[in-house]
């Protein structure tokens, strides 16, 4: 057993399917306190609709500065029931946004992979999918989620008029690229950022911004640019070209849930959302599935957790330092699709499905059988 070294996880269930995935992460997270002695102090705190209906915010500052003071934070979803008719100001100021952008957490990634055994349940060719090995990294604290001017407003005669605007700086753009470019360094690979310099001044700037990081700092790590139309397509036509892709806010969200076909569900994607390192090298930490709260089917006990599952083995590698207990978990994860076991939303050719509990119980079964 490993040397202890207490550190702070924060749970938040969330809503929707969010405490039924979390549940079983959770059982996962203390198999590996337990087994392999992380020695973490585990809170669990609450941040969503349940929240609004008690306090009438999303989030209460008490949890906010538990997050910011732990380790990590392992989340499962929001929305769902009452999130549309909270006020939206509410939504915008004390919701997921929010967090992210209070603890500067600008880097989103999200893995790609194709396991073997699903290669069925995408509705790509598996002779396309097989062998994908990607990361999209989504800058998360500009752009058009958050740039100023923003609104509706009544222009007359009846007629109103939405405004959103797509804001980047030079120091946004450059520290979301710099992510990247470790990143492709750390695989040994390339980096494709993903704009719309033929058609947005942003997007020039973005396209700019990226080749003089990479020419000053990165001159060994290969960069290619494509059109965020262009990406789309070759997403889904040859996805194993991609090794890193970096890109904006609203481009990032796209296209990683179009990824999500290649590993056959949504429910099968973690990501990770950093900040840049303290002078300790600590980093604000956020790990969750890339789904939402999938209120129509929540309290059903049907929901795939390995996405919630996977993003706590992205925790132990980012924040935990433990990469071999990172590849223990994806290794007890992969055997659990290799022996057939698949939840509704992966069944493909499979034709007995498991509860959301009963994929927990396999997945512990395999780490069980790989500790030995």
């Amino acid at each position: 057993m490993t040397q202890k070294n207490e550190r702070t996880l924060v749970i938040i269930p969330g809503d929707g399917i969010g405490p039924e995935i979390i549940g079983q992460a959770s059982r996962v997270v203390e198999w590996f306190d337990r087994h392999r002695g992380l020695g973490l102090d585990i809170k669990e705190r609450q941040l969503g609709v349940n929240v609004y209906e008690k306090h009438g915010t999303l989030l209460q500052d008490e949890t906010l500065e538990t997050i910011q003071a732990a380790d990590a934070t392992l989340f499962g979803a929001i929305g769902g029931d009452g999130y549309d008719d909270i006020p939206r100001h509410v939504r915008v100021e004390t919701g997921l946004l929010s967090v992210r952008r209070k603890l500067a957490m600008f880097a989103n990634i999200r893995p790609v992979v194709a396991f073997d055994a699903l290669a069925n349940a995408t509705s790509l060719k598996p002779e396309v999918v097989r062998g994908t090995n990607m990361i999209i990294l989504r800058e998360l604290n500009g752009g058009l989620y958050f740039g100023e001017p923003r609104g509706v407003e009544e222009i007359g005669d009846g007629n109103r008029r939405g405004v959103n605007s797509m804001v980047y700086t030079t120091p946004e753009i450059r520290r979301v690229a710099r992510v990247g470019f470790e990143l492709a360094k750390q695989r040994g690979g390339h980096l494709t950022s993903v704009d719309k310099a033929n058609a947005l001044e942003v997007g020039q700037l973005w396209r700019e911004e990226v080749m003089k990081l990479g020419a000053e700092e990165f001159p060994d790590i290969p960069l290619s640019h494509l059109y965020v139309d262009n990406a789309m397509m070759q997403v889904v036509r040859d996805p194993k070209q991609f090794d890193v892709v970096v890109t904006e806010n609203t481009f990032g969200d796209i296209m990683s849930d179009c990824a999500a076909a290649i590993a056959g569900s949504l429910g099968m994607l973690p990501s990770a959302s950093l900040s840049d390192p303290d002078e300790d090298g600590n980093r604000q930490a956020f790990y969750e599935p890339i789904h939402g709260c999938a209120p129509d089917i929540a309290g059903q006990n049907i929901a795939n957790p390995v996405g919630t599952i996977l993003s706590f083995a992205m925790a132990l590698r980012h924040t935990f330092n433990r990469p071999e207990d990172a590849d223990l978990l994806e290794q007890a994860v992969g055997n659990t699709l290799a022996a057939g076991t698949r939840t509704a939303d992966i069944a493909a050719d499979v034709t007995e499905t498991v509860s959301t509990t009963g994929m927990g119980d396999a997945i512990l079964d395999n780490l069980d059988r790989l500790a030995t």
